[in-house]
């Protein structure tokens, strides 16, 4: 006695609707995906085109107890003006120096050297950021 393959009655079961269900979450799924991924571009896009501004603390140097100097290069849009935010640290990790950079110059690329005053002795200069106006 050989057994074939019996099919099930159609419409038992519900399959047909099962189908219709997955194709729809699918379909949802896909939708929201693909918004999600535009989303996420968007915002990449908007925040790199959007800086007009970047910096990069190159190196600082710490020349007495109350002054530190700091070498900063400063790219930007042409006629993009601005500031940057430098602080000065004590080995504990306190804040013992502060200064705002302000730059109007109309060159994309700036090299400048800021000294910072300290109000004890610092171990490390750090880039805070930079604004445009």
């Amino acid at each position: 006695m050989s057994v074939t393959g019996e099919r099930l009655p159609e419409g038992r079961y519900g399959r047909a609707a099962e189908a219709r269900t997955d194709r729809g979450l699918v379909i949802v799924g896909s939708v929201l995906g693909a918004a999600l991924l535009a989303l996420v571009g968007w915002f990449g896009y908007d925040y790199i085109a959007g800086q007009k501004v970047s910096a990069e603390l190159i190196k600082f140097d710490v020349v007495a107890a109350d002054r530190v100097d700091v070498h900063l290069e400063v790219r930007k849009a042409d006629g993009a003006k601005g500031y940057c935010t430098v602080r000065a640290l004590a080995e504990s990790g306190t804040e013992v120096g502060r200064r705002e950079f302000r730059f109007d110059q109309a060159a994309p690329r700036l090299d400048q050297v800021v000294t910072l005053r300290t109000t004890k002795a610092a171990t490390a200069a750090q880039l805070l950021g930079c604004t445009s106006d």
